[in-house]
């Protein structure tokens, strides 16, 4: 199983964006799909979750301007950024709980992660 991200770039402040994490292989199923983020020097934080029956969550400092949301026809999840602050600037990181096939094994995948710069 691998997870491509897409969707980072540069935006100034106020502005939007898109990402896009979609996974490939022998997926029999995928439960959890979350966006994490990483700024220089921080830890790497949970932005956003959506469980296989689409509840969210958020932290905090991005409640009201991000939205997370799955296509499962597609195996992808999106995040869409809007009033973006400085502070947004990081890598931002997939992860999905799968259960692959044949095995029915469960496993945590991670993409590979997409710069997100929040600048004038």
């Amino acid at each position: 199983v691998q997870l491509q991200a897409s969707g980072g770039g540069l935006v100034q402040p106020g502005g939007s964006l898109r990402l896009s994490c979609a996974a490939s292989g022998s997926i029999f199923s995928i439960n959890v799909m979350d966006w994490y983020r990483q700024a220089p020097g921080k830890q790497r934080e949970l932005v956003a979750h959506i469980s296989s029956g689409g509840n969210t969550i958020y932290v905090d400092s991005v409640k009201g301007r991000f939205a997370i949301s799955r296509d499962n026809a597609k195996n992808t999840v999106y995040l869409q950024m809007s009033s973006l602050k400085p502070e947004d600037t990081a890598v931002y990181y997939c992860r999905m709980i799968i259960v692959t096939m044949p095995t029915k094994v469960t496993s945590q995948y991670w993409g590979q992660g997409t710069q997100v710069t929040v600048s004038s």
